[in-house]
């Protein structure tokens, strides 16, 4: 499951070293060594094992919490995940940023939102220059959020899913509403669900396919983003 998620933004090189198809075509063992070095998500798996007790960090039930958001990870104390992540990623993220600080406690949650929305810098450059600039923050966090939908049709390698997109108003995030999204099946030889069907619940990462989802999985996606689309808007609203 790390791999599949993980795949898009580093075949792409957003995320994680260049390990050419190892998240692709690498064995078990290959996959936990390459996970290891994702500065992004590792640190996450590194907490949530550490808080929930669970010992191995891409066990099943963290990889997905850490995706989805939801599951074990959901009644972890905020503040104290916050705190222990922190003194993992400061040092590495340096003086390049610097708003990585108490303050962002608030927003806290042991998951990928959280990541996109909370500790990456892109919601910081939204409403600069008059919003003239907001387009490729915009699409960034658009395309690394993990997004949910619905087949709606397939032809061939071609399918369209029925998704949202982000919105900014100028002082909020929200989703639109749903709209069909083509996407393409296979990209670069590889599909993480190469018999999706009309009818399949779906998560898309980077524009691709990256794993079916249960009505559990949809929900906790849902209520993940919901939740930091408000705290984190709630941040913007007073910049």
């Amino acid at each position: 499951m790390f791999a599949r998620y993980a795949y898009a933004p580093n075949a792409l090189g957003y995320c994680g070293p260049p390990l050419g198809a190892t998240l692709r075509d690498g064995s078990v063992d290959e996959v936990r060594s390459a996970a290891a070095r994702f500065s992004g998500a590792w640190p996450y798996l590194q907490v949530l094992s550490r808080l929930t007790g669970i010992a191995d960090p891409l066990d099943h039930r963290l990889v997905e919490s850490y995706w989805h958001g939801g599951g074990v990870g959901a009644d972890l104390d905020a503040q104290d995940f916050f705190d222990a992540l922190l003194t993992i990623i400061g040092p590495q993220a340096g003086r390049y940023w610097t708003h990585l600080t108490a303050d962002l406690a608030h927003e806290a949650a042991a998951n990928h939102c959280f990541h996109v929305f909370g500790v990456y810098p892109w919601t910081r450059f939204l409403g600069l220059r008059g919003g003239s600039m907001d387009e490729h923050p915009l699409s960034v966090l658009d395309n690394c959020r993990i997004t949910w939908g619905t087949v709606i049709s397939r032809d061939r390698d071609d399918v369209e899913v029925l998704c949202q997109n982000l919105v900014w108003d100028g002082r909020a995030l929200t989703l639109s509403e749903p709209a069909a999204r083509p996407l393409d099946v296979w990209a670069d030889g590889y599909s993480a669900v190469p018999d999706v069907a009309v009818g399949d619940e779906v998560a898309v990462h980077w524009g691709r396919l990256c794993g079916r989802l249960s009505p559990e999985q949809v929900r906790a996606l849902a209520d993940s983003t919901d939740r930091q689309l408000r705290v984190t808007s709630q941040r913007l609203a007073h910049v």
